[in-house]
């Protein structure tokens, strides 16, 4: 068979999105999406050590609500990443794979990640205020 007679690789034009693909790729997003929020880590840090104007600064900015938003998906981006990383471990000894489970312990995934993480800013928020 020549080179240009190949038959083409399903890929996701071909496939219609399940929880299980739509969560393999956001888990992998996710990992991105922390290690470049860890810049957002390293600066507060390095704020934090420059002395109290500097911290101000970084309070300052952080506290913008643009900058709240990207927070909020970074927190987001830690639990669902966390979460789906359990989910990941539990199947890593070999329980899970049933096709019932696996759609189960999906949605529990995303709705841990989102608990989670209301609940966190409701902490971070409430524990401002008071």
């Amino acid at each position: 068979m020549a080179a240009g007679n190949r038959p083409l690789s399903p890929h996701l034009q071909i496939y219609r999105p399940q929880i299980t693909s739509v969560l393999s790729i956001s888990h992998r997003f996710s990992g991105v999406a922390l290690a470049f929020g860890l810049f957002a880590l390293v600066a507060w840090l390095a704020a934090l050590a420059s002395g109290p104007e500097a911290y101000a600064t970084a309070v300052a900015v952080f506290a913008a609500w643009p900058v709240r938003l990207l927070l909020v998906a970074l927190s987001f981006a830690f639990f669902f990443h966390f979460a789906n990383g359990l989910r990941h471990l539990w199947w890593d000894s070999g329980r899970g794979f049933e096709i019932s489970q696996i759609y189960a312990s999906g949605r529990l995934v995303i709705a841990v990640a989102v608990v989670l993480t209301l609940g966190a800013w409701a902490m971070i928020l409430l524990g401002g205020a008071a």
